[in-house]
């Protein structure tokens, strides 16, 4: 059991130290650092739900080496996250900035979750009881229940 916790673990490395490509790699190491922080902010446009720090997708590499380039640049972090949404639209971000289109996506199904409550509430509170049933309808009730023919 220890000797398969080991191979993965070995596995994994050996898979990570592949996933970044040395020659890629600034030579500036705060600049490296500071371009992989920027890589986990940076959504993989194929992969959806990964950074692309994490994705092995050729968009992925590219988005990598574009953001180096800026960061070699002297660009800033909001000046590069700024020039990606300029080019591939705000779901470049896996964190989106705060504005009115995406409030109104968070809290739009809640609200429309309590309209339809107040609606329900309205239409309950509103209704009208069942009228009583005239004597002839009780009389024919009572003879449908006890079985006798009408």
């Amino acid at each position: 059991m220890r000797l398969r916790a080991a191979l993965a673990a070995i596995a994994a490395v050996f898979c990570m130290a592949a996933a970044s490509d040395p020659a890629e790699r600034l030579p500036d190491p705060a600049q490296e650092a500071r371009a992989r922080e920027i890589f986990r902010d940076v959504r993989c446009l194929v992969c959806q739900n990964e950074s692309i720090d994490d994705s092995e997708a050729e968009l992925a590499q590219d988005l990598r080496r574009l953001v180096r380039e800026q960061v070699s640049a002297g660009r800033s972090d909001d000046q590069i996250k700024q020039y990606l949404i300029d080019r591939y639209g705000e779901f470049v971000l896996l964190t989106p900035a705060f504005s009115a289109g995406n409030l109104a996506l968070w809290i739009g199904p809640f609200l429309i979750v309590l309209m339809g409550a107040a609606l329900l509430f309205a239409r309950l509170r509103n209704r009208t009881p069942d009228p009583e049933l005239s004597d002839e309808e009780a009389e024919r009730l009572r003879r449908l229940s006890e079985g006798e023919p009408l």
